[in-house]
């Protein structure tokens, strides 16, 4: 195992962020010794966009999540979700 060089210490993130920018974080951090952590109440950030849908599809849709009696647009990000997702898996599988 190679010697790590010791982590400098900051005054500001904008001090940090300038340090880190052009330096090579496995030279300071052993990485072999992380462990992964899980944020669960963290909430992904969400980006705005304007969707134009034919009537009957939006209609659907909202009968769709009034039956599962959750709002619409919710309903339409879950079924988008399964659907990337099934296809991100079905390359990703492809490819191994």
């Amino acid at each position: 195992m190679r010697k790590l060089k010791p982590k400098p210490r900051f005054k500001s993130d904008v001090q940090e962020a300038t340090f880190w920018a052009p330096h090579d974080s496995t030279e300071y951090i052993d990485y072999s010794k992380s462990l992964r952590m899980v944020f669960t109440k963290l909430k992904p950030s969400t980006e705005t966009i304007s969707l134009r849908l034919p009537k009957s599809l939006l209609e659907q849709l909202k009968t769709l999540a009034n039956k599962r009696d959750v709002p619409y647009q919710t309903l339409l990000k879950l079924f988008l979700l399964e659907r990337v997702q099934a296809k991100l898996h079905l390359k990703t599988a492809k490819a191994s």
